[in-house]
């Protein structure tokens, strides 16, 4: 059920997910895929979540810069090779849109266990992973205490509007290399501070 759930996720988006499909793709009936989601709500996002891949590793050496470069390729790959309608869902979740997806606005979609938890996954595929990097002494004698989801915005948002643009030949690597050099220039403290910091750290 879920394999028919995530294939007609892929191919026709949220819509496409009804209780009819699923039980005419997975040859069962209603009342069997009741016994395993509740709801046509559920079964939607557990499709949703059977598509999130797994979330990309930090890396823990190199310059803040080169880190930041490798997770922010890392997570571009990630975008590149996922459907579209996930990418596009998945940025309305973690900017806080969720009533506004389509798929939401069924009735008692809001209050599904498996809906409630869809923020969460989506905040752990693209904005946790970056936590490591930004909790690192380096990373917070240069940027200091940053907005986490704004920073994330900032860096994957010129790699999520390329996916959707669907441009066949879009340079995701280029465009976080550039993401990443536009965000430490407009947030890196200046030197005269970061080296303030350097010195009040290695004095305690």
């Amino acid at each position: 059920m879920l394999e028919a759930a995530t294939a007609l996720l892929r191919s026709g988006g949220p819509s496409a997910v009804t209780v009819d499909a699923v039980t005419r793709g997975a040859n069962v009936a209603r009342a069997t895929l009741y016994r395993h989601f509740p709801s046509g709500n559920d079964l939607v996002a557990a499709a949703f979540h059977a598509l999130m891949p797994a979330a990309p590793t930090p890396p823990d050496e190199g310059s803040l810069r080169d880190r930041l470069i490798a997770l922010v390729q890392a997570q571009a790959e990630l975008i590149a090779e996922a459907p579209v309608s996930i990418i596009a869902m998945s940025w309305l979740a973690l900017g806080g849109d969720m009533p506004d997806l389509p798929w939401a606005r069924r009735r008692g979609a809001l209050d599904s266990p498996e809906v409630r938890t869809l923020r969460e996954r989506v905040a752990a595929q693209y904005a946790v992973p970056f936590d490591a990097i930004f909790d690192s002494p380096d990373a917070m004698a240069q940027l200091g205490d940053i907005d986490r989801t704004r920073a994330a915005a900032l860096l994957l948002g010129p790699i999520v509007l390329g996916k959707l643009s669907t441009v066949t030949d879009f340079d995701y690597r280029g465009c976080a290399r550039a993401a990443v050099d536009g965000f430490l220039a407009t947030h890196r403290k200046s030197a005269d501070s970061v080296n303030a910091t350097s010195t009040e750290s290695a004095g305690a």
